[in-house]
């Protein structure tokens, strides 16, 4: 399954890196089916960055994705993710 990342979550004050908001589905019902699973996201070099499906975001088939390591760096916004 697939993934579109938006953007990273962020606040009034700043953005938390290592946490970013993909859209999953049309429905919030639909999205809630894949929060604790892992997605996956590989740089053109071959590096994978993986992390977890925590919540929804909203009620618009959002969730929010938390990566432990390090972060996605910019040029993913707008890209595919994979959620294994």
């Amino acid at each position: 399954m697939e993934a579109t990342i938006m953007h990273y979550r962020q606040g009034r004050h700043h953005q938390n890196l290592k946490q970013m908001i993909l859209y999953v589905a049309d429905t919030a019902e639909a999205a809630q089916k894949v929060v604790g699973k892992t997605v996956s996201w590989t740089s053109p070099s071959g590096t994978v960055i993986s992390g977890t499906i925590s919540a929804l975001h909203g009620r618009n088939g959002r969730v929010r994705a938390i990566f432990a390591d390090k972060g996605l760096p910019g040029q993913t916004l707008g890209q595919k993710i994979q959620i294994v």
